[in-house]
């Protein structure tokens, strides 16, 4: 099982939907843009949000285990993934690269 490299890309926040629809919430989300996490498989990197994590978990497993080629010549890395987290209101872009370390 190879190591994954998890990388903050972009962040949104949309205000225009939080004043309408969310409740007030003091901490939301804390990712910011050029963080970097290494996940060990499945195991959740410490710091890592728990709902962005529960959006990427299953390509993280995929890469983890050496799967290559998600959604068939997608990405230019054939080891890696772009994907969002599941927030509607704070959406935040993960770059998931498999590393040639062993977790």
């Amino acid at each position: 099982m190879k190591r994954i490299r998890i990388t903050v890309m972009k962040t949104a926040r949309y205000d225009d939907l939080i004043e309408k629809y969310e409740n007030p919430m003091e901490h939301a989300c804390d990712m910011k843009e050029g963080m970097e996490f290494t996940a060990e498989g499945w195991k959740r990197p410490e710091g890592f949000c728990e709902s962005a994590w529960e959006s990427i978990s299953p390509f993280v497993m995929t890469l983890a285990y050496g799967g290559e080629d998600i959604y068939e010549g997608w990405m230019k890395n054939r080891r890696s993934a772009m994907i969002s987290c599941n927030d509607g209101f704070r959406p935040v872009s993960f770059y998931i690269e498999a590393l040639d370390e062993e977790a």
